[in-house]
């Protein structure tokens, strides 16, 4: 029960848009850097937490796009700078 709970805000979340979420960051790092012991002050933590995990995914994840689309058949191969050296008897 508590997983699925997880899976269906982690969807909502994904439904997002990063420009919008970084619009709130600053609010929501000024809420947490101002400690009180309130659920509203817990609900900022939380929702600021939610927005850097968005903005790390993202990163992770255009990292790892360039990364596969370098792969190419030919950067497997020997780098061109390295001479052919061949042993000869």
């Amino acid at each position: 029960m508590v997983e699925k709970a997880l899976e269906d805000i982690a969807e909502k979340i994904l439904a997002l848009d990063e420009a919008s979420l970084t619009g709130l960051w600053e609010k929501y790092k000024t809420k947490l850097e101002h400690f009180e012991a309130t659920r509203e002050w817990e609900r900022a933590t939380i929702i600021f937490f939610i927005i850097n995990s968005v903005k790390v995914k993202n990163s992770i994840f255009n990292k790892r796009i360039i990364e596969r689309q370098s792969e190419t058949p030919e950067s497997k191969k020997a780098p061109l700078n390295v001479p052919y050296l061949k042993r000869i008897k």
